[in-house]
């Protein structure tokens, strides 16, 4: 038997979440702010060839969530990949699932805390992610579904202001159509790279997934939750790049730092950009908010099989939230947040996240046989790979150098269990 849930007698997490709750966490994930960033890279890399990386990030997206979707409805236990890759192939690839995880998606808590500083309060970038990432731990603390509650605002502030921008853009008159065939920089190795950077704009869907055990009737929810959120993402992605580019061109959006708020300047709305700075700010702050969710929820599935510490693992029995993985989690993140400078992470963010979902493709693939069964898992555990070797070569090696840490630590954790005479020292 495994871990998947709370020991008997001891508190649980709490089912409160609906298909819309659900829909509104991996939009909040999603619409952070990486479509706020990642467009400017993306163009460095494929010109106006980010449009084909859009769609081929969006592919692997697509193959990620169905595997995703039906491991969770099998799965419904927090931990995501975590618990589908120990549950399918074994308790070393849930391990590398989890650990990419959450050593990733730390690391992209601090990057989204200091970007909300970033647009905020530029001279007091810092100080103020750190008191972003202090309110989000409280509103973690308060139960999912105050979680939930405070997403869907963002959500809707968020998807005003890329609407408003896309407006803007195709209705001026300095909008021209012929600069979304500019050409295509770099080849295909090029759109591969823009679709890796453009993958982190997506990934975010994994967040309903790992609130498992607080999703209501999660073998119907958590797979059409899943759809609609990227659905929706994918559509909102597809209008921006589509609109901001065609302002811009690629070349101009690939040497800017604020694409879209350079886009409504360039479209004759100079007043709209304060606009889309504060959007950007609070997209962040909802991205932030779905991280720590997750890598909470993460954390807690770990703690319980003692890949992490033990204490991690429990429930507050009024709140029914993993507090102290959620606490630890927060501390971690504001330390970065004040002393290091992350937001140079969507890179290392990215590798740790594909490996993540190259272990749910691989998971997902052992669910049913047969050649069409099996498609979509091994299109999108290609993919996750392709993607991830084709980012820049320093995202790769620090990708590769943390997850051969990890794996350096499990494989001295179960030498010392097996030396005390523990015949499963993973908690199995």
């Amino acid at each position: 038997m495994t871990n998947t849930s709370a020991a008997p007698g001891t508190p649980g997490l709490r089912r409160t979440l609906g298909t819309g709750d659900a829909v509104v966490v991996g939009l909040g994930a999603m619409l952070g702010a990486g479509i706020f960033a990642a467009l400017a890279p993306a163009a460095r890399a494929a010109g106006s060839g980010l449009l084909l990386g859009l769609a081929v990030a969006a592919v692997v997206a697509y193959c990620n969530a169905d595997s995703s979707a039906r491991l969770a409805a099998l799965y419904p236990a927090s931990g995501g990949t975590y618990v589908y890759g120990r549950e399918r192939l074994g308790e070393f690839w849930g391990y590398l699932a989890g650990w990419a995880f959450v050593v990733g998606k730390t690391a992209s808590c601090a990057a989204m805390a200091l970007t909300v500083g970033a647009y905020a309060w530029p001279e007091q970038a810092h100080a103020v992610a750190v008191a972003a990432v202090v309110l989000i731990t409280v509103v973690d603390y308060g139960g999912v579904q105050k979680a939930a509650w405070v997403t869907r605002a963002i959500v809707g502030v968020v998807l005003a202001v890329l609407a408003s921008v896309v407006v803007v853009c195709l209705t001026s008159a300095d909008s021209d159509p012929g600069r979304l065939d500019d050409g295509v920089s770099g080849g295909p190795g090029g759109v591969l790279q823009a679709a890796g950077l453009l993958f982190f704009a997506f990934a975010g869907y994994a967040r309903i997934a790992t609130l498992g055990e607080e999703v209501r009737d999660p073998a119907r929810t958590i797979p059409r939750a899943v759809r609609v959120a990227l659905g929706i993402a994918l559509a909102a992605y597809a209008a921006v790049a589509v609109a901001v580019l065609s302002v811009l061109g690629a070349e101009s959006l690939g040497a800017s730092v604020a694409p879209l708020a350079d886009a409504v300047r360039a479209a004759g709305a100079p007043g709209l950009a304060p606009v889309v700075r504060v959007g950007a700010a609070v997209a962040a702050l909802g991205s932030l908010l779905a991280l720590l969710l997750g890598v909470s929820r993460t954390t807690l599935a770990m703690a319980r099989d003692r890949h992490l510490p033990g204490p991690l693992a429990a429930v507050h029995p009024r709140f029914h939230v993993p507090h102290r993985a959620a606490l630890a989690v927060g501390g971690v993140v504001a330390v970065l947040a004040a002393t290091v400078d992350l937001r140079g992470a969507v890179g290392f963010s990215s590798f740790g996240v594909l490996t993540y979902y190259a272990v749910a493709n691989a998971s997902a693939w052992t669910l049913r046989p047969g050649v069409v069964a099996r498609l979509v898992p091994a299109v999108g555990f290609a993919g996750c790979l392709a993607l991830a070797f084709s980012l820049p070569w320093t995202s790769v090696a620090v990708g590769a150098a943390v997850l051969g840490a990890g794996v350096a630590a499990y494989g001295v954790r179960k030498a010392r269990g097996r030396r005390q005479g523990d015949p499963d020292p993973g908690g199995r």
